[in-house]
């Protein structure tokens, strides 16, 4: 497992986290996002950046992105290979 970002805000109403990358991630690839009291790991099937959808997010971009379950800020995120 390779950290590749930071949650930095969560959406609750809608289950959209914004993650600051450290590291590049695509749609398809698995992540695992790991904090004091989060565990969940899902696959990346969309993400945005100013709510417009991309493929492949670069180091460095905040993105948003769906995910499967309640996650807290300066939780972790890891790209499972």
């Amino acid at each position: 497992m390779k950290k590749i970002g930071e949650i930095t805000h969560y959406f609750s109403r809608i289950g959209v986290a914004i993650i600051k990358l450290g590291g590049v991630l695509s749609i398809g690839e698995k992540i695992l996002i790991k904090g004091t009291t989060t565990h969940i790991e899902q696959n990346v099937t969309s993400m945005q950046i100013e709510q417009k959808d991309i493929t492949k997010a670069k180091k460095g971009q905040s993105i948003g992105l769906k995910v499967d379950g309640k996650v807290r800020k300066k939780d972790k995120v890891y790209k499972v290979s």
